[in-house]
C-alpha cells in the first residue's frame, strides 16, 4: 500500500474460489528473446486443465502472457493480478531428455507451497509434456486444497465465507469417523447457506451422507437418499464440475446402479483427466464385481496423480481387493497391509487387511489388526464388511472363509 493510503486488500477469491495465475514457462533451450514452442504450450495446457477443475478462478492466458512480455516476474504478477497463487517454472531439453521445474507460491506471502522437477525421456516431446502437465495440474489442485483446508481450520467458525466453510468441511471429512463426519456436514451446509450455487459443497455434503450409509452410522436408506439428493443438487449447480459427477457416481453405486455409476464417474474423468478421486472411484467400483484388471489400472493412476491423497488407504485397498479376485493372494495381502497402515484407515480397511492375510494363509499375522478392529468395533463381523461392499460371489466366498478362520465369521 502507498504510505498513508489504505491497506492492501487480500487476494480476491472470485465467486468464492481461490484464484491462480500460471506464468509462461521459461524455455532454457531457446535462443534469447525467442518465444513460443514447448514451454508456452505447456503453460497454456496447465491453464486449460486447471480451468476444467472448476474449483479455481484461473487467470486467462492472454493476461499472464502480456505481463510476461512486460518482464513482470511471478511475485509482481501475483500482486498486479491480486490472486492467491502463482505458478511459474522452466523447461529444458538436452539430448534425449526433457526436464521441467515448477513452483507454486502463495502470492500474498511469497511462500513456496510446492515445487518439483520432472525429468523424462524425449521419445515423444508432446507425449512427455502431456504426462508432465497432468502431474503438475493434479499436484497444484491437491496442494491448494490442502493449504486452504489448513487455513480454514484456524479461522473462527463464525467468520468463514463459503469457500472457507467448504474447506473446513473437507478437513473434518477426511478424518473418517462419525463425529468428524457430522462436523463436515455442518460446514458443507454452512457453505451452501452462504452460496447455494457451490457445486463442490454439494459434493462434500453428498459424501458425508455416503459415509453414513457405507459405515452404517445410522439408518442406511435415508442416508442413501440424501447422498443422491445432494449429488443431484451439485449437478444442477454446475453440470461441468467433475466433483459433482463423482458424487453422483458414488451415490448411484450406493443405490445398486453400477452401470449408471460408472457412466457418471467416466464423465468426471472426461471433464478433468487429472481428477484423482474419480479414477480411484472407478477402481473402487470395478474391484468388487467389475473388471479387476482395470481396477488395478485405475488404482495405480489415482496414486500417480495424488500420491499423498487423504483417500490413499482406499486407493491401496482397491488394488488389494482386485488382486484377491485375480487369485494373487500374496500380493493382495501386501497391498492391504499398506492400506491399513494409513493413519485415517477406517474399520473396513482393517478388515480387508486381516481377511487378505487369512486368504493368503497368514492367519498368525492378523492379531494386531484384529485387536485394532475390536478396540473400536467389538461386535464387528464379516457380515458388516460384506454389507458395505458389493463383492462378486467368488470373492465373497473367499472373504467369508478367511474371516471364519481368524474369528471374524
Amino acid at each position: 500500500a502507498a504510505p498513508g493510503g489504505p491497506p492492501e486488500e487480500p487476494p480476491a477469491q472470485r465467486g468464492g474460489r481461490a484464484s491462480i495465475a500460471v506464468m509462461p514457462f521459461v524455455d532454457r533451450s531457446a535462443l534469447a528473446g525467442v518465444r513460443g514452442g514447448l514451454a508456452d504450450g505447456l503453460a497454456y495446457d496447465i491453464i486449460a486443465r486447471l480451468a476444467k477443475l472448476r474449483s479455481l478462478f484461473v487467470i486467462a492466458q492472454g493476461t499472464v502472457f502480456a505481463l510476461d512480455q512486460r518482464n513482470v516476474g511471478p511475485d509482481e504478477a501475483g500482486r498486479t493480478l491480486n490472486v492467491d497463487y502463482v505458478v511459474s517454472g522452466w523447461l529444458q531439453r538436452r539430448q534425449d531428455r526433457i526436464a521441467v521445474a515448477v513452483e507454486l507460491i502463495e502470492a500474498r506471502t511469497a511462500r513456496i507451497v510446492w515445487a518439483d522437477v520432472y525429468d523424462r525421456e524425449l521419445d515423444d516431446a508432446l507425449l512427455a509434456l502431456d504426462e508432465i502437465g497432468n502431474r503438475i495440474v493434479a499436484a497444484i489442485d491437491i496442494e491448494i486444497e490442502a493449504a486452504e483446508r489448513n487455513r480454514a481450520i484456524l479461522k473462527p467458525p463464525n467468520s468463514l465465507d463459503a469457500w472457507q466453510a467448504h474447506h473446513r468441511g473437507l478437513w473434518h471429512m477426511y478424518r473418517f469417523n462419525r463425529a468428524d463426519n457430522e462436523q463436515a456436514r455442518h460446514f458443507f451446509e454452512m457453505a451452501l447457506r452462504l452460496d447455494p450455487t457451490f457445486s463442490r459443497a454439494y459434493a462434500g455434503l453428498s459424501f458425508t451422507h455416503w459415509q453414513d450409509a457405507f459405515q452404517r452410522w445410522g439408518e442406511q436408506a435415508p442416508a442413501i437418499d440424501l447422498a443422491f439428493e445432494a449429488a443431484g443438487q451439485g449437478l444442477i449447480a454446475d453440470d461441468r464440475d467433475p466433483a459433482a459427477h463423482w458424487a453422483m457416481g458414488r451415490a448411484l453405486w450406493l443405490r445398486g446402479s453400477q452401470d449408471q455409476s460408472l457412466a457418471e464417474l467416466t464423465r468426471a474423468v472426461d471433464l478433468s483427466p487429472n481428477f484423482a478421486l474419480a479414477h480411484y472411484t472407478l477402481g473402487f467400483v470395478h474391484c468388487q464385481s467389475g473388471d479387476a484388471e482395470a481396477a488395478i489400472g485405475w488404482s495405480d493412476h489415482s496414486r500417480e496423480l495424488s500420491p499423498y491423497d487423504p483417500l490413499l488407504f482406499g486407493m491401496l485397498a482397491v488394488r488389494a481387493l482386485a488382486l484377491v479376485r485375480l487369485g494373487r493372494f500374496e500380493e493382495a495381502a501386501g497391498w492391504a497391509l499398506k492400506a491399513a497402515a494409513r493413519p485415517n484407515a477406517h474399520v473396513h480397511i482393517l478388515a480387508i487387511a486381516a481377511c487378505c492375510l487369512a486368504i493368503a494363509g497368514k492367519d498368525d499375522e492378523t492379531s494386531g489388526l484384529l485387536a485394532a478392529i475390536r478396540k473400536t468395533h467389538p461386535a464387528y463381523r464379516v457380515d458388516d464388511f460384506l454389507a458395505a461392499f458389493r463383492l462378486a460371489g467368488d470373492a465373497e466366498a473367499l472373504f467369508r472363509a478367511g474371516a471364519r478362520r481368524i474369528g471374524l465369521g
